[in-house]
């Protein structure tokens, strides 16, 4: 067996070639590799599938051509990270729009409980909390450690988040 797990090295070449189009959102060239074969699911060492690397990287065009091709938009990576909980961490709102609209779980919870809406919170991400909660979000979730998105965003001093949740709560 080689370095390379017994992969042939052409083949991996072409699979970096794929993940590189996916951190710049190449949309048709995503659209057209799937056509041919790829899977819309294909993941790289760290289990971020090309959807996460798409919503990570605000490329809302190419979540939604994914998406159409079958891509998974729930799909966590090996630390149990979701597209939209990414999208929201970077402050992406059309990236979480788009993956809203193409089925994506609204809470987005990773292992520890950690919802979208309670990174957005965190960040200041005013328009996705408003975005996240006109689609449901629960403003009273509480990740593993019992933190609600409103104590997420007042421990990290959102300035602006806090009024947000706190009327939403009402």
């Amino acid at each position: 067996m080689d370095a390379n797990g017994g992969i042939d090295p052409d083949l991996l070449d072409v699979a970096r070639e794929v993940f590189d189009a996916a951190r710049r959102g190449e949309a048709a060239t995503l659209a057209a590799v799937i056509g041919k074969g790829v899977p819309p699911n294909l993941r790289n060492e760290k289990g971020d599938s090309l959807l996460m690397l798409v919503s990570y990287h605000g490329h809302a065009d190419a979540v939604r051509a994914l998406i159409e091709h079958g891509a998974d938009p729930d799909l966590r990576n090996d630390n149990g990270q979701s597209p939209i909980a990414g999208a929201a961490f970077k402050g992406f709102k059309e990236v979480v729009e788009a993956l809203l609209a193409g089925g994506a779980d609204v809470e987005g919870a990773s292992p520890d409980g950690r919802t979208a809406l309670m990174i957005a919170a965190m960040f200041n991400r005013t328009e996705i909390v408003d975005l996240l909660l006109a689609h449901g979000a629960n403003p009273q979730a509480r990740d593993a450690s019992g933190v609600t998105p409103l104590d997420a965003a007042n421990r990290m001093g959102a300035p602006d988040t806090p009024a947000q949740l706190t009327k939403a709560r009402s």
